[in-house]
């Protein structure tokens, strides 16, 4: 007997016929919308999994005539010369300083824009920026490297023409010209974050005096602090995989081991659109090394994305 009947009994009133909770008919739609969903899934998993064994299996056919240590710690890189070198770092070098570059750039200017739209912004500003912002994430790519390429690089070279500028790439303003990619991408989703804060706590530090700039720094960034650190990541891992603005302002010809901003280099990305876009032979050990970067790209992009589960993880804070 059930907790309400023996309380109904307890106080003379008959508790009628027990009703039970499952449905009275079958559930077909249901069904159908949770084997649709499991297959979903299901397809993601494949995928993932198929690009993965895709990426390893001609890389291991590399690394039979190459250590995973001469690949990994070499600083030359010239795999289809006479006298072949497998040292990725190069190119590696190449893809953290566009990284580093594109994060210089895109952090402050998006979560400036981030703290703009959700604390200062009046409703109709916010109606007309945000839809600019989302359309901003939608442009090609191609259209950056040209703008970077025809303008940014005269002009930077205009304004620092003391610096060590070797022709018309620089990965200096390759990586620059990332970050004003990814920009929209981080203060979109750190507007996001910061709009799911509750007004409560907004209140709360109003009633205490403080002012609007406090109110943002001190309480609605700390408490949307998990959503901001996965925008950071998300533009990190966005600006590793990108390819076309880097063949285009940084050139994809040179995988010298170099630090220097001003001169062009070659990044990842830009090696494997090269050569996988150029006429070399299947099952050579050029060709297998196009499949070797990318594992080790993947790898990157993997550990930023565990990172950012971490961090999210880490700093979410819930609030009823």
């Amino acid at each position: 007997m059930s907790m309400s009947h023996i309380a109904a009994s307890s106080v003379g009133v008959d508790p009628g016929p027990r009703r039970s909770l499952e449905a009275a008919s079958p559930r077909h739609g249901e069904k159908l919308i949770k084997i649709i969903l499991g297959m979903c899934a299901t397809v993601s998993v494949l995928v993932t999994t198929a690009i993965v064994v895709s990426l390893l299996v001609p890389s291991v056919n590399l690394f039979r005539e190459v250590s995973i240590r001469e690949f990994l710690t070499g600083t030359q890189w010239a795999p289809a010369f006479a006298n072949p070198t497998f040292g990725v770092l190069p190119i590696v070098v190449g893809t953290l300083m566009v990284v580093v570059f594109a994060m210089v750039v895109a952090v402050p200017i998006g979560l400036a824009s981030a703290i703009y739209l959700s604390e200062y912004a009046s409703r109709r500003v916010r109606k007309l920026v945000k839809p600019v912002l989302e359309v901003l994430e939608g442009i090609p790519t191609v259209a950056f490297g040209i703008f970077a390429f025809s303008l940014l690089t005269p002009t930077f070279q205009d304004l620092l023409p003391g610096m060590s500028w070797r022709g018309p790439f620089s990965i200096g303003v390759a990586g620059i010209t990332v970050g004003l990619l990814i920009v929209p991408l981080v203060a979109s989703v750190s507007d996001d974050a910061m709009r799911a804060v509750p007004a409560d706590l907004r209140q709360g530090a109003y009633a205490l005096g403080a002012s609007r700039m406090k109110v943002a720094v001190r309480v609605v960034i700390p408490a949307a602090i998990s959503g901001i650190v996965a925008a950071f990541v998300l533009a990190v891992s966005r600006a590793i995989g990108e390819t076309m603005v880097v063949v285009i302002v940084a050139g994809a010809g040179d995988p010298t081991l170099s630090f220097d901003p001003f001169q062009g280099a070659q990044t990842m990305t830009a090696y494997i659109a090269g050569r996988a876009t150029g006429d070399i032979a299947a099952g050579t050990i050029v060709y297998d090394t196009i499949f070797a970067v990318g594992a080790l790209l993947f790898i990157m992009t993997f550990a930023m994305n565990m990172l950012a589960i971490r961090l999210v993880r880490r700093f979410r804070e819930a609030y009823e």
